[in-house]
């Protein structure tokens, strides 16, 4: 006797679940919840993310946020699988992942391919982040820029 439909879909839902770490599903789960939220709230959601992070992950997660409020206010802060992001119409141009997020030694400054980054024919899209002092902020503002740009 063949398997109905349903339990098909269960199984293959178990088969691709399976593959994810608990921090991941969680991630995808925030994602979901971010798709149905109401778009108005973006930046009240960021600073309200980044409030509930611990140290030193919120101090850098406030530094970053006023540094690309700074450098490219046209992006509209929002979250993004969980995490403080910045779009420019709707699409994610860059995005803080704390340490915290997946238990890793150093946060994150991601850019998607969104971002105006393009160096030759290869260039970074992300940096470890352990400490934020003037030299880093003031690449990151020109990063930040250059991304919109």
């Amino acid at each position: 006797m063949a398997n109905s439909g349903a339990e098909r879909r269960a199984k293959t839902a178990k088969g691709r679940a399976k593959g994810f770490s608990s921090e991941e599903l969680d991630a995808i789960k925030e994602r979901v919840k971010e798709q149905k939220a109401d778009r108005a709230g973006g930046e009240r959601a960021v600073l309200a993310k980044i409030a509930g992070m611990s140290e030193p992950d919120r101090a850098m997660g406030k530094r970053l946020h006023a540094i690309i409020k700074a450098s490219a206010p046209s992006l509209s802060p929002r979250l993004w699988y969980g995490m403080p992001a910045y779009a420019k119409d709707g699409k994610v141009v860059c995005f803080f992942q704390p340490a915290q997020k997946f238990k890793t030694r150093y946060a994150t400054l991601g850019f998607s391919d969104e971002a105006n980054l393009d160096e030759s024919s290869m260039w970074p899209t992300a940096y470890a982040l352990k400490d934020l002092s003037n030299d880093e902020e003031a690449r990151i503002g020109a990063l930040v820029k250059k991304a919109v740009g």
